[in-house]
């Protein structure tokens, strides 16, 4: 075999691995993005949403398929907040409802309820996570069985006065009082 084949034979296998190498990561890509959209398609169904602008806006906000069943508690969390932190019986409540609600201990959905009880979201992350609920409420493909805009209004209302008052019973802040107003007609306003 002379020289002028052997190299002829190298740049092959050497064109040949580069491919080889091309179609794997072309493979990877096409894996990832199916694997995407499909994580999008989960989150949609779970949260009852069709709209791909608001399934986006969920994962915008970091939701999962795994988490998604935390965005009706997002408004009960930010009254938990509205008086610069959550006192334990206001987690108490929270925690009991999120157990209702199916979040395992040590699930995904836990964790980042914990983070969101021992660090405020942002009043971003609020305004957006209601307008998110108000389209969940409306969808017609939403679960069957979820929560209605008056019963996350009712536990925002015992999350407030949770510690309020004597023995925590019958006391709402007027800062309380003004965020469950604003949290009552966002969650039941129409879309236009």
């Amino acid at each position: 075999m002379s020289d002028d084949d052997a190299l002829h034979k190298r740049g092959h296998a050497l064109e040949d691995e580069y491919f080889r190498k091309r179609d794997r990561e072309l493979m990877e890509k096409f894996r990832q993005a199916a694997a995407a959209e499909q994580a999008r398609k989960d989150l949609g169904r779970k949260a009852g949403l069709d709209d791909p602008e608001l399934v986006q806006e969920l994962q915008d906000l970091g939701f999962t398929p795994e988490t998604v069943v935390l965005l009706p508690l997002v408004p009960i969390i930010e009254v938990a907040w509205a008086e610069r932190g959550i006192t334990k019986a206001e987690r108490e409540l929270i925690l009991r409802l999120a157990r209702s609600r199916g979040v395992e201990a040590g699930s995904a959905a836990d964790r980042q309820l914990t983070e969101w009880l021992t660090s405020r979201p942002t009043e971003t992350v609020f305004a957006r996570a209601r307008r998110l609920i108000r389209a969940m409420l409306e969808s017609a493909s939403a679960p069957a069985g979820e929560l209605k805009a008056d019963d996350l209004v009712k536990y925002c209302e015992e999350i407030a006065s949770a510690s309020g008052g004597i023995l925590g019973i019958g006391r709402i802040s007027a800062e309380e009082r003004a965020l469950l107003s604003s949290i009552a007609a966002d969650l039941s306003a129409r879309r236009s």
